[in-house]
Parts: structure tokens; C-alpha cells; sequence
């Protein structure tokens, strides 16, 4: 007998999309909280100022890396 997936054992589509959207808010909850300590080692000295655009920036790279951490975890990875 072969394992059923999530998706083959029926109707559970809700649980799927639950688990994806709280999979992205976690990846945004993360990537905002290294964002935010990023910007404050980047203006530790006072002399220089972390724009909104670096911020933004910031934020999604630190959000595709979770991305691509997750992607890893639960691809099994290879």
C-alpha cells in the first residue's frame, strides 16, 4: 500500500492553504525581525541613515531566503 499525501486523502484543502499562508507570515515575521536588527547595527554609529528603500530591500532578500529554507525543509531537499 502505497502513503497517501495530504492532498490525495480528501477534502483537506483548507488545511493546505492554512499551512502555506502561515507558512508565508512566518517567513514575513522572520525576514521583519532580521530586518530590523539589521537596520539598527546599520545605524549603531549614528553617522549613516537606512533608507525605506534599503528597508524594503532588506526585507526581501531576507524573505527569499526563507523562502528557499523552507522550500529545502519541506522539499526534503536532495
Amino acid at each position: 500500500m502505497k502513503p497517501l499525501t495530504l492532498l490525495e486523502v480528501g477534502d483537506l484543502g483548507g488545511v493546505v492553504i492554512m499551512f502555506i499562508i502561515i507558512m508565508i507570515l512566518g517567513g514575513l515575521f522572520i525576514s521583519f525581525i532580521i530586518t530590523l536588527i539589521v537596520k539598527i547595527s546599520y545605524e549603531w554609529k549614528g553617522d549613516k541613515k537606512f533608507t525605506k528603500k534599503q528597508f524594503i530591500q532588506s526585507m526581501l532578500i531576507c524573505l527569499l531566503i526563507c523562502g528557499l529554507i523552507s522550500g529545502y525543509i519541506c522539499g526534503g531537499g536532495i
